[in-house]
């Protein structure tokens, strides 16, 4: 059975990861706590909006304008400041690169501290680095924009009339998918710029998770996780998406796919989590209901503790093996 060790914040939990397999959670109040024999805590920001994690450095955006990593021994780098502007959106790449952005703005940070700006004609809502070379996707209104801050060229333009809030790659670089303002997504098969929609959702997207091989793309908006077949060349246009989890009464908020099995933790509007089998829908119960919707998942490397953060501060981790 699984076990579930609680933690008890006050707040919003943006971010709920794994440094060097010890979990850490982060408000949007700006703290930092994680458990390393106790629990401790940082205030990494006057305000968090955004967090990532790569390479055990979690990368944050704030309402102070700066741009932090924080380690998992606490230590606390500052890695830009852009004065009174928010940053709204921040991404960790390859070589040591970080991408963050506020407004019209985007802008990637080398290794060396270097930086360089990228500008938009509207607001940068989303950023993803691509996994394959030294290449960023920018969701914005009306598409999305691919840069290559390493070199000098003409960025690559993908139009589809809407407002794009967030973007992902498939892990081979194959496809880009953007959520949307309205309830769908939208994708491009970037070979050829070839168009995929992905519709019927009855809420707004705001979580994507790609399994492990990256053939299957899950998403919360729905009653049920719905994870779209990314399998052949042309993604999942033609094919009907698994519905997993699917409960009458709440949303699912949060999907995290499995790092090698094609499973997914579904978190749902009521706090429950299910860890759910995508070759025959068998359903394992993680967490009854808590006090508030999931917001953030992360599985730890041995592939067994799943940490999770709520809108109202029940976090926690969950170990499968129990």
């Amino acid at each position: 059975m699984p076990t579930v060790a609680p933690l008890d914040l006050d707040g919003h939990c943006v971010t709920a990861a794994f440094l060097d397999d010890i979990p850490f959670f982060a408000l949007a109040d700006g703290m930092v706590h994680w458990l390393d024999h106790g629990q401790k805590s940082v205030r990494l920001h006057d305000g968090l909006l955004s967090a990532t994690t790569k390479n055990d450095l979690m990368i944050s955006g704030g309402e102070d304008g700066k741009v932090m990593s924080l380690a998992s021994s606490g230590t606390m780098e500052e890695l830009a400041s852009i004065g009174k502007k928010w940053v709204t959106s921040v991404a960790s790449g390859p070589q040591g690169a970080v991408a963050y952005a506020s407004g019209r703005s985007a802008w990637v940070r080398f290794a060396d501290g270097k930086a360089k700006e990228f500008t938009h004609p509207r607001s940068v809502e989303g950023l993803a680095f691509s996994p394959k070379g030294m290449r960023i996707g920018v969701a914005r209104y009306n598409g999305a924009t691919l840069h290559f801050p390493a070199a000098e060229g003409t960025p690559v333009e993908l139009e589809w009339a809407g407002a794009h809030t967030g973007v992902t790659f498939s892990p081979d670089g194959a496809f880009l998918v953007t959520t949307m303002q309205e309830n769908a997504l939208h994708g491009w098969k970037l070979v050829d710029a070839k168009h995929m929609r992905m519709t019927g959702y009855p809420a707004k997207v705001k979580s994507l998770s790609w399994s492990a091989k990256g053939k299957w793309l899950a998403s919360s908006g729905a009653p049920a996780a719905i994870v779209w077949p990314f399998v052949g060349k042309d993604g999942p246009m033609g094919k009907a998406p698994l519905e997993l989890g699917t409960r009458g009464n709440s949303m699912v908020t949060t999907v995290a796919c499995h790092p090698s099995e094609d499973i997914v933790a579904i978190g749902y509007e009521d706090g429950m989590v299910l860890a759910v089998r995508f070759a025959d829908a068998k359903e394992v119960l993680l967490r009854r209901p808590g006090k508030s919707a999931i917001t953030s998942m992360a599985w730890d490397r041995e592939e067994r503790r799943l940490a999770f953060g709520s809108a109202a501060g029940d976090c926690g981790v969950i170990d499968i093996a129990g």
